[in-house]
């Protein structure tokens, strides 16, 4: 997928981090999503075992979170991308985004 390894004393909070034996030792910095949205969408179905659309709201907004941090609506279509993943209109979306900004106080 095109990944950067990274120290782990420069990952961020979107990086994955690997440890062995209890030490971080490397972090795995994956790509902004230019072409990579449907690859980490599926990433995320098997990471919760079942299509997004069957997710709780609760989960929703949460893969929602984790999508913007790696700058997935900052691709052409992105939103509509990610409700069709999720089973929602991308007016759900844009509100699952606004109240994290809400609750942010951005």
């Amino acid at each position: 997928m095109g990944a950067e390894l990274v120290g782990p004393e420069h990952a961020r909070a979107d990086d994955v981090v690997l440890a062995w034996e209890g030490e971080d030792v490397i972090a795995v910095r994956l790509p902004q999503l230019s072409d990579s949205l449907d690859h980490i969408l599926a990433a995320m179905e098997r990471r919760h075992g079942m299509p997004l659309a069957g997710l709780d709201r609760k989960t929703k907004q949460s893969v929602v979170r984790t999508l913007e941090a790696r700058g997935a609506f900052s691709v052409r279509h992105g939103v509509e991308t990610v409700a069709g993943a999720l089973g929602v209109s991308r007016f759900t979306v844009y509100n699952y985004l606004n109240r994290e900004h809400a609750a942010k106080g951005e």
